[in-house]
């Protein structure tokens, strides 16, 4: 098990190899376990309780093995404020990836009900957010909400058979250096999009494997490559102002959800424009 406060300064983050118990969530996520909405919201909200959903996942299968909050100034919404958690299904599991649903929520009115697709590469303790529009279940904060939720988590499940059908493509996709310079210079403007400040690294960089059984040339371990590298940082470069620093990992929930997807959609595109 390895409990980090990285993900987020001040909000640790919790994955675990097995299971994790209600008791070991709340010491690292207590908003997930919220017993009312917080005190902002007015009576039109639709309180969704993300500890009765789990409890309620549960019994369909789903197990927690990631749990996260967000960072906030107002110490009163720390009960309350935006959560993530990542369920992996028993029938979703083997050996080096499993698919998981990563659910988001917050009792303050600062996120809907949200699930999406993932994959946790076990090589690399590294989570991916897969797919587009397709495989985002929102439910808002009004009306009856208790089916939508089940029925989002089992829709986000069946999604998985796209997911591994865009795998298998890409991994039959192969790039010459060029094409995966090319992409890495695209995901580089992903992450660091401000023009003024031109990005820290290299494509090199971006794409270089951190294992041997990494280097492969196919688009699917050098998109993996790429994820990997950028969003967990901590590689050498230059600023600006010409001085070394090293890259820093992307540490908020909404960010890295965003740099994930954006991760996905190009590397998508790049399997389509090859195929």
């Amino acid at each position: 098990m390895r409990l980090s406060s990285r993900f987020s300064a001040g909000s640790p983050m919790l994955r675990a190899n097995h299971p994790l118990s209600d008791d070991q969530i709340r010491l690292v996520a207590p908003s997930i376990f919220a017993e009312a909405p917080h005190d902002s919201r007015s009576e039109r909200y639709t309180y969704i309780p993300t500890g009765t959903v789990l409890a309620e996942l549960r019994k369909e299968g789903f197990q927690p093995f990631m749990v996260c909050q967000t960072r906030v100034k107002n110490s009163d919404r720390r009960e309350f404020t935006k959560h993530m958690i990542r369920l992996r299904h028993a029938n979703q599991i083997d050996g080096s990836e499993a698919n998981e649903i990563i659910m988001l929520n917050s009792h303050d009115g600062t996120s809907s009900y949200q699930m999406l697709a993932g994959m946790f590469r076990f090589v690399c303790q590294n989570g991916l957010v897969c797919g587009d529009k397709l495989l985002d279940v929102r439910v808002p904060h009004k009306g009856d909400v208790t089916g939508q939720v089940i029925e989002g988590a089992y829709e986000v499940l069946n999604s998985f058979e796209r997911v591994h059908e865009s795998r298998e493509a890409m991994r039959a996709v192969t790039l010459d250096n060029g094409e995966a310079e090319v992409f890495a210079r695209a995901a580089l403007t992903l992450k660091y999009d401000d023009p003024e400040k031109p990005a820290p690294i290299t494509e090199q960089q971006v794409i270089r494997p951190r294992r041997t059984e990494d280097r492969r040339s196919d688009l699917w371990t050098v998109f993996n490559r790429a994820q990997e590298n950028l969003i967990r940082g901590g590689l050498s470069g230059y600023a600006a102002s010409g001085r070394r620093q090293r890259t820093r990992p992307v540490q908020g929930i909404d960010q890295n959800v965003r740099l994930n997807r954006a991760l996905w959609v190009l590397a998508e595109g790049l399997r389509e424009l090859k195929g």
